[in-house]
């Protein structure tokens, strides 16, 4: 009987491009959430750039939040 072989971990490991679908989901979530329902309810009387900076804050948290869920949860495809 002869050994049987394994794959070598390190060698045929697939290399993933780009960030996971779950990130953009919450990008997309929570910087449409904050321009729609903080920037049109909280800063009404404000100019509208605010609106704007209000849903770009909060697509960066939502960047933080989808890549902490990936790293507990994984990605959802």
């Amino acid at each position: 009987m002869g050994k049987t072989r394994r794959p070598k971990k390190g060698r045929n490991r697939r290399r993933e491009e780009g960030w996971p679908l779950v990130v953009y989901m919450w990008i997309a979530g929570l910087g449409l959430a904050g321009y729609l329902f903080v920037g049109e309810l909280a800063l009404r009387s404000r100019p509208h750039p605010l609106h704007w900076a209000v849903g770009l804050l909060g697509g960066a948290v939502g960047a933080g939040v989808g890549w902490l869920w990936y790293r507990w949860r994984g990605d959802v495809v």
